[in-house]
């Protein structure tokens, strides 16, 4: 629920949230630091904490989702993890594709639903690409049955329906949705405009000025 709040101020413009928390319930505290919030000051009633808002990016094409990518691409290193989330067609494929073309990763960037993940070298130097559709996983189990553990660090991993099943691969990690009322963002003559949130997690990100990915927002 505090996810889709906090994805829904965003869109409407607002950049922090904050919230209080009584002095008397430290566990309170910790619960919600473990979630990116950061202690802003002390009042009488006890704590007030804040955190930024996901960031928010208006994509009106397919080729503006790839350049999005490419970007992003840009500020990825080896270790990074992104969860996709988006409705069938949203454009998580798309968003990958162009993740790829920035890394210079070998190999067409398809959904790999029915093998659940590709393995992309890159052929410029960047970190290896892996590709996971979690969409057919149930559980961190069968996660873990496609051994991507000591591939994760040397690599730059997006999974595609990983929400509530991949945030074991890392604590730092993007989380990325698309939104959107159409059903196929592959087809051209379906080629509607997206909104995409970005939520950083972790310290990985603390310093990263993510705005960069807003380059080409009216293109």
């Amino acid at each position: 629920m505090v996810p889709a709040a906090e994805e829904l101020a965003a869109i409407r413009g607002f950049e922090r949230v904050e919230l209080l928390v009584r002095a008397e319930f430290p566990d309170f505290l910790a619960f919600w630091q473990h979630r990116g919030f950061a202690v802003a000051r002390t009042v009488a009633a006890g704590v007030i904490l804040t955190k930024p808002l996901p960031l928010v990016i208006k994509v009106p094409t397919s080729d503006a989702m790839e350049r999005l990518g490419e970007r992003l691409a840009e500020l990825l290193q080896r270790g990074d993890v992104i969860l996709a989330a988006g409705d069938l067609g949203a454009g998580k494929t798309t968003l990958t594709r162009g993740i790829g073309r920035g890394l210079g990763s070998e190999g067409p960037i398809i959904s790999p639903t029915f093998v659940l993940s590709r393995i992309h070298p890159s052929a410029i130097g960047r970190p290896t690409l892996i590709h996971v559709d979690a969409y057919r996983l149930s559980s961190t189990t069968e996660l873990d049955d496609l051994d991507l553990d000591a591939a994760v660090a040397e690599s730059i991993t997006v999974v595609e329906w990983g929400r509530g099943i991949a945030e074991v691969l890392a604590e730092d990690r993007l989380e990325i949705d698309i939104w959107t009322a159409a059903a196929d963002f592959s087809a051209a003559e379906d080629d509607t405009e997206r909104v995409v949130t970005v939520r950083a997690v972790g310290s990985r990100w603390r310093d990263v000025d993510m705005s960069l990915l807003r380059s080409d927002d009216h293109d």
